[in-house]
């Protein structure tokens, strides 16, 4: 590929893109795990919950702030290398846009600081209350993003202008286009799996090296229940994704599964070596006949390949086949880490040493797999930024590929110093393990006799 304009904005974005999925993947699963943990402490009055909710605050604090800075460097980028993209659709994307920041950013904003710091400032439900409204802004925000990149897959509800720009005709249709009900199932479950393999990592670390920890023992319980659970369905919601993906965008379906040519019954390549320049596998480890079973499609269904497409229209094949591969692999690996862990928990043998190894092995594995899918699908869209509608050489700004060569070089020196420095603290963090975390007492210990003691519901400076 040249160095030029579209391929270093592509490159760019990419970058930028993938250092920032890290955070949210990690804080929406992180936020409705501190409100499990707050209202399992609320209810139980067990100090070990509180424990974990002191320690795993100061990480979400870190990663959400890290988050929003490279959420906001990624919106900068539509106006400085995609500027055509928002001329043409921001009709249609731009609103989605606001929403996710009038209804997600700013419900979030409202109560983050009081999440964070209001252990002596509120009441205790009042500060539950925070934490869970910050974790469904979590999830909405997720919901309005979304549904702008789903749209982006599978484009309807708009109209073409006279003067090329995009207007919606429904933001019903824009919204619930047909891809977007089983991407956010699934980036939706991605999440609460990333929080539970690090969790589950965080704990089974600690207990390699403090065999009785009281914390770790829960927070790897946990962790192992929420993976045996989201697990299965992450699979599930896999598979719904595939046949959306299979009706409304055959080519990277065809990147995905390495077929070129198009046939029925088609075989399953567990592994391939795809050329683009010979329109063919060099290599495949091929299972026949199994391919329109796994896409949920009959025996004699045709399914198009890559013949079907000239050269230029097909997707980069190589990328798209091997980060999807390595995704289903952590996929199938976490359903092993969820039911093993489950079985072992049944047995009363979940702290046996190779099984905590196993759970610390896979502790990056949910951020890893959450990269490789977003590659899968933005790749696999390619070479359209807006599928079947707009190309992507069509939507980047006017810029020489010098600017974007420098403003590419600073961000990767920028992030590799700031945000690999905030990487490795919260990796310190979770070293030390739950437990230093409350040597900070909090709000609710006061000193027995204490007028505040007295009526705590009517004093709003009391959390208990």
């Amino acid at each position: 590929m040249e160095l030029d304009a579209l391929f270093l904005s592509r490159l760019q974005f990419a970058f930028t893109i993938a250092y920032h999925i890290i955070f949210p993947s990690f804080t929406i699963g992180l936020a409705a795990y501190l409100a499990v943990l707050e209202g399992l402490w609320l209810k139980t009055r067990d100090e070990t919950f509180k424990t974990l909710y002191l320690f795993w605050i100061k990480i979400f604090a870190i990663s959400f702030g890290m988050g929003v800075v490279t959420g906001v460097v990624m919106s900068y980028q539509f106006g400085t290398n995609w500027s055509e993209f928002i001329r043409v659709t921001g009709g249609v994307i731009g609103p989605l846009l606001a929403y996710e920041v009038l209804t997600a950013f700013f419900l979030e904003a409202s109560f983050l600081g009081v999440m964070l710091f209001g252990w002596k400032k509120v009441g205790e439900k009042l500060h539950f209350a925070a934490t869970c409204l910050v974790a469904f802004g979590t999830a909405v925000s997720a919901f309005w993003i979304l549904a702008a990149n789903s749209w982006m897959q599978t484009p309807q509800g708009f109209e073409v202008m006279a003067d090329g720009r995009y207007v919606a005709t429904s933001f019903m249709q824009v919204i619930f286009n047909p891809s977007f009900p089983p991407r956010l199932a699934h980036m939706l479950l991605a999440a609460f799996l990333t929080t539970a393999l690090v969790v589950g990592a965080a704990s089974a670390w600690r207990l390699l090296r403090q065999p009785g920890q009281r914390e770790s023992r829960y927070g790897l319980a946990m962790a192992v229940g929420m993976i045996a659970v989201t697990a299965p369905l992450q699979i599930m919601a896999g598979h719904w994704s595939g046949e959306v993906t299979r009706h409304h965008q055959p080519s990277k379906l065809a990147a995905m599964e390495g077929y070129w040519e198009t046939r029925a019954d088609q075989p399953f390549h567990v592994i391939a070596i795809p050329n683009r320049q010979t329109q063919s596998n060099d290599f495949s480890l091929t299972i026949p006949g199994v391919g329109n079973l796994i896409q949920n499609a009959p025996r004699d269904e045709v399914i198009p390949g890559l013949d079907q497409l000239p050269r230029e229209d097909q997707p980069p094949v190589w990328l798209v086949f091997w980060s999807f591969r390595l995704m289903i692999g952590l996929g199938l690996l976490m359903l092993a880490l969820g039911l093993g862990g489950a079985w072992r928990a049944w047995r009363g043998k979940l702290s046996d040493r190779r099984f905590l190894r196993f759970a610390v092995a896979m502790g990056p594995a949910g951020f890893v797999a959450v990269i490789a899918g977003w590659i899968v699908t933005e790749v696999g869209r390619q070479p359209w930024v807006v599928y079947g509608v707009l190309r992507t050489a069509d939507a980047v700004s006017p810029v020489p590929a010098a600017a974007v060569m420098t403003s590419l070089i600073t961000y990767v020196t920028v992030y590799a110093v700031v945000f690999t420095a905030g990487v490795l603290f919260i990796i310190r963090l979770i070293a030390e393990g739950p437990v230093k975390a409350a040597a900070e007492p909090i709000p609710s210990e006061r000193a027995p006799g204490s007028a505040l003691a007295a009526a705590p519901e009517e004093i709003p400076g009391d959390p208990s």
